[in-house]
């Protein structure tokens, strides 16, 4: 694979990355939403976290049989197939919004787009050595800017031109994406692997380091889904903004995440992932305490949230850095898909948490302590547990 052609490479990286920013786009429609139907429907700050947070955990699990079956079918079948399967509920969530019940449904069949996550990385991993794969797969963590793009916009787009312009803009989208990857996406030469997708994906959970970044990741990763998910309430209820200055100023916490997260790939690769995933882990640590006595939003808050965001982005590229390093070859999907579901399930419980605290205390100190707690427990896993991973490591390795 170390051998392919770097045209081709690169072409394949840039398709993988816009295909995994437009289906996240879609993955994230419902978050600036959010506040809205709040007002519109009446809902709870329980009920309008679970309606954001349900897309989330669907996204996240159906990473798991979607990162196998492109171990078995590659990403040429399975970027098209992902993309067109998300029209569906784009196109639904359009004409629904008056009913919380058709709402979750629809949120539940969106979360497929945020499986394009397990059939990118072992598209990515493919075509680059392990010297330059953790800022190759940095580069492709750029299309998580997606969530930003949808909150830029969908409110906007809603506003200006109609509540239901933004849902056929981004269905639009996945079809002409779709079209493109069926004609242009090629998987690296060797990369698919025939057998069981059930098989591969019982191989790779015995891997203890497949649990070991599945820890990592639901922390880094989880924790910028969080925020992209829960900010726009959040900032809303303890500021006191508008809709559309909460969903701005939540976009433009995505943005400086995504473009942490090729850094974070890339000091990986000259350093190691292992201390930059501590550095990172200690400073969420830090600045979610700094965030959890309310300061001014201006400066010390936006500065909290920017600086998580960046410490976010960069660990989550610095994960993906380390699976492929230590994945076996063939089954980068597999594991892609079981350490991507933890990354997705480790947003979807801080916004329930978050809501159900708030809706007790009145306040959302308790939740940004919690994520201190956890955050500073991942730094210190990653130091002691896995100094082992400090060693240079080949790409073929299995750590367990």
């Amino acid at each position: 694979m170390s051998t392919a052609k770097p045209g081709r490479a690169t072409l394949n990286l840039v398709l993988a990355t816009v295909g995994f920013l437009v289906c996240f786009w879609a993955w994230a429609l419902v978050s600036p939403l959010g506040p809205g139907l709040k007002d519109r429907l009446g809902l709870s700050f329980a009920a309008q976290s679970f309606l954001v947070a349900v897309p989330v955990v669907v996204g996240s699990l159906g990473r798991i049989p979607v990162g196998a079956l492109t171990d078995r079918f590659g990403a040429r079948l399975m970027f098209p197939a992902v993309s067109l399967a998300t029209v569906v509920p784009v196109l639904v969530l359009a004409y629904v919004q008056d009913s919380y019940a058709a709402l979750v449904v629809a949120g539940f069949f969106l979360g497929i787009g945020g499986t394009s996550f397990a059939v990118g990385v072992p598209l990515v991993s493919g075509w680059y050595p392990p010297a330059r794969r953790g800022f190759a797969l940095g580069v492709f963590g750029v299309g998580m800017g997606g969530t930003a793009i949808s909150n830029f916009t969908t409110v906007r787009l809603g506003d200006a031109y109609g509540e239901k312009t933004p849902f056929f803009i981004v269905a639009a989208a996945l079809v002409a994406y779709a079209a493109v990857a069926a004609a242009l996406v090629r998987d690296a030469p060797g990369q698919r692997a025939g057998g069981s997708a059930l098989r591969r994906t019982a191989a790779v959970a015995r891997l203890g380091v497949t649990w070991q970044l599945c820890f990592l990741y639901a922390v880094g990763f989880g924790g910028f889904v969080a925020f992209s998910v829960y900010l726009p309430a959040y900032l809303r209820t303890a500021y006191d903004l508008s809709t559309n200055d909460a969903a701005l100023r939540t976009a433009g916490f995505v943005v400086l995440a995504v473009a942490a997260r090729p850094a974070g790939g890339w000091l990986s690769d000259r350093l190691h992932p292992v201390p930059v995933l501590v550095a990172c882990f200690g400073g969420v640590a830090g600045l979610a305490v700094v965030q959890a006595f309310q300061p001014p939003l201006v400066p010390v808050g936006t500065a909290a949230f920017l600086g998580m965001a960046a410490f976010l982005g960069a660990a989550s590229g610095a994960v993906f850095a380390l699976v492929g390093k230590v994945a076996p070859g063939d089954k980068v999907g597999a594991v892609t898909g079981v350490v991507g579901a933890a990354g997705g399930l480790g947003g979807f419980v801080p916004p329930l948490v978050m809501g159900w605290v708030y809706g007790i205390e009145d306040s959302y100190a308790i939740g940004l302590m919690l994520l201190s707690d956890v955050a500073l427990a991942a730094a210190v896993y990653t130091a002691v547990k896995m100094a082992g991973l400090a060693r240079p490591c080949s790409g073929t390795a299995t750590a367990g």
